[in-house]
């Protein structure tokens, strides 16, 4: 995998870049979608490929270990082969789940003993059985076992954890320099930035990463509850340490708003699962604004859900969908709202490309971010 920066924005730290990844080069900046299960909730793969056309979705290392299982994974050819999909996938490490399932795990030096969610049993996650793992699930891009620290965190607790992660980091290292990909394909360790939001905590925290030899650099625990001053202040000092030419994914990040600035701060990468859960209770996001498809107001409007992304579809339809618990409203709600996602990072890269970036974006904030 490489990375290749094409342009920078003059009037912020925006980036247009192209990841070369192997199963298909992704254009940056980019929004993936989640699937956490081998699936991204209420759509097809099809939909993904053809409708969305998404060049890379997530799968999640804790939810894939627990159920279908390992065995059963490298059986099908990793998670590739088993959910028929020839694009690019990255993993979670399993690290955020450890931080959601607080009473349910114990955090040692050797790794996280946890109990499943689904049946109760303990499993231990180790940052070298964290990489056998992966490699076993089969991402393009896989990430480095850490912990997320939950907000707000005292500052000893997030040093500590801070220096646990770098550790685990150095195991996770080790471990991939011992093992093979599986399947014929790299993969490239992502490590990640912690540190909670602690300025010095998220410099030393950068410095450290940004010393690995490695083909992209993410940024963890944000997003966990904290301000957005406070995300867009520990993105801005991190993106300014890792290295100028690497990708920078920035983890579970967030609302189109959220998005654009933190394009404007430099970073390349995201995802976050709030396009298909809110599409799942109703909510649209549009290059308008933000449509609540329940409200009264659009039971008779018979005008396309959007001209250009979902123009097959009125609202009317949509609501008449919602109201009545109709599956197909999930997934045609989900799909208008991964597209938007992705067609809101490719305008982006289009006005980093055009060289008015900066203002595209003032103006695309005002619209999106309006309730219809």
């Amino acid at each position: 995998m490489k990375f290749t920066l094409e342009q920078t924005d003059d009037k912020s730290k925006a980036r247009a870049g192209t990841i070369h990844a192997p199963h298909g080069n992704i254009e940056t900046p980019i929004f993936m979608p989640v699937g956490t299960q081998g699936t991204v909730k209420a759509v097809s793969q099809e939909l993904l490929k053809n409708e969305i056309n998404a060049p890379i979705i997530l799968g999640n290392t804790y939810h894939l270990f627990l159920r279908p299982g390992i065995d059963l994974l490298k059986e099908a050819g990793g998670l590739h082969g088993f959910m028929n999909w020839d694009r690019n996938i990255l993993t979670d490490s399993g690290g955020y789940q450890v931080y959601s399932i607080s009473g349910q795990r114990k955090i040692k030096e050797e790794g996280v003993i946890f109990q499943s969610h689904i049946d109760g049993s303990k499993h231990l996650f180790s940052p070298e059985n964290v990489i056998d793992t992966q490699r076993a699930i089969g991402a393009d891009i896989i990430m480095a076992f850490d912990e997320c620290t939950p907000y707000p965190c005292e500052y000893d607790y997030a040093a500590n954890s801070m220096r646990m992660t770098h550790r685990w980091l150095d195991r996770c290292f080790d471990q991939m320099d011992k093992t093979e990909p599986l399947y014929g394909h790299e993969q490239s360790l992502f490590p990640i930035v912690q540190g909670s939001v602690y300025p010095e905590l998220r410099k030393q925290s950068a410095e450290y990463i940004a010393s690995k030899e490695a083909n992209g650099y993410a940024i963890g625990g944000l997003s966990v509850g904290e301000p957005h001053e406070d995300m867009y202040a520990m993105t801005d000092l991190v993106c300014g340490i890792l290295p100028y030419d690497k990708p920078r994914y920035l983890m579970g990040v967030g609302t189109p708003a959220n998005i654009l600035e933190c394009i404007s701060l430099g970073v390349d990468m995201f995802d976050c699962v709030m396009p298909t859960r809110n599409a799942r209770n109703g909510q649209l996001f549009t290059k308008n604004g933000i449509i609540n498809i329940k409200n009264q107001r659009w039971q008779n409007d018979l005008s396309p859900v959007d001209d250009e992304l979902t123009p097959n579809y009125s609202k009317a339809y949509l609501r008449h969908l919602t109201i009545s618990k109709e599956y197909l409203a999930s997934q045609i709600a989900s799909t208008h709202n991964l597209s938007f996602y992705l067609w809101l990072v490719k305008e982006a890269r289009k006005h980093i490309q055009a060289g008015d970036f900066s203002e595209w974006k003032e103006t695309t904030m005002k619209s999106i971010t309006t309730r219809l």
